[in-house]
């Protein structure tokens, strides 16, 4: 199912680009994506009949590449990979994660994915309303945490000077 969620960052455009280079560089993208996939499962967990969607998956990749595209955007193409029953591998998320200026001091962060519900979702009761709500919910998930981490500003470590 098609997913995406925006939101304005208060950070201005090269600042936000250069968190967003950051996040692809480092291994923040795989914690980022492990939480809100993590909160998707849960949630799904919650609202099926007991112990039918627990341990149906886990995050086994994340895939990324990063994209400066001149003064007008930023792109990050996403790729979630999960480990699904008879350990076969599918994607279970595919996304475009795009800044783009918004004033001085503001950027827009904007989300467009294909999500893919756990393999057996369907099988375990969970109805399809409920995936999608639960597909919005991590992607929510997925924005707040790349937007704090966009806009975290990095901690300078001084060191000593021995005078």
């Amino acid at each position: 199912m098609f997913v995406g969620d925006q939101t304005q960052l208060g950070v201005g455009f090269d600042a936000a680009r250069a968190g967003l280079a950051n996040l692809a560089r480092g291994g923040s993208l795989t914690t980022v994506s492990a939480a809100a996939y993590g909160a998707g499962l849960t949630g799904l967990a919650r609202v099926g009949p007991p112990g039918s969607v627990r341990g149906i998956s886990r995050l086994a990749g994340v895939r990324s590449r990063y994209q400066a595209t001149g003064d007008g955007a930023a792109v990050l193409a996403l790729r979630w990979e999960a480990t699904g029953p008879g350990e076969r591998l599918f994607p279970a998320l595919d996304a475009d994660i795009t800044l783009t200026p918004a004033g001085e001091q503001a950027t827009l962060l904007r989300l467009a994915a294909v999500y893919r519900a756990p393999h057996g979702s369907q099988e375990a009761g969970i109805e399809p309303v409920i995936v999608r709500q639960v597909a919005a919910a991590t992607i929510r998930t997925l924005m707040n945490l790349v937007a704090d981490a966009i806009t975290r500003v990095p901690r300078v470590t001084e060191t000593p000077t021995g005078n």
